[in-house]
């Protein structure tokens, strides 16, 4: 699971980042702040299998990322 997956987070007892619906009450919060993959994914059925290796993402070095 991701180091941001609510589950994982409450079953080695850490608090939920202050962005996460269920801490902030909306599910808009996370797109507000820009912390949501909306608008920045693609689907690979649109991309040249020769150029899938040219859209991976790692997002573990963004500032919102839990430790």
């Amino acid at each position: 699971m991701p180091i941001t997956c609510a589950y994982r987070l409450l079953a080695e007892g850490k608090d939920l980042p202050w962005w996460h619906h269920l801490v902030s009450g909306s599910r808009d919060t996370i797109h507000q702040i820009g912390v949501s993959v909306r608008g920045k994914i693609e689907y690979e059925k649109e991309i040249d299998l020769d150029d899938l290796e040219d859209h991976v993402v790692d997002w573990f070095d963004q500032p919102w990322m839990v430790d």
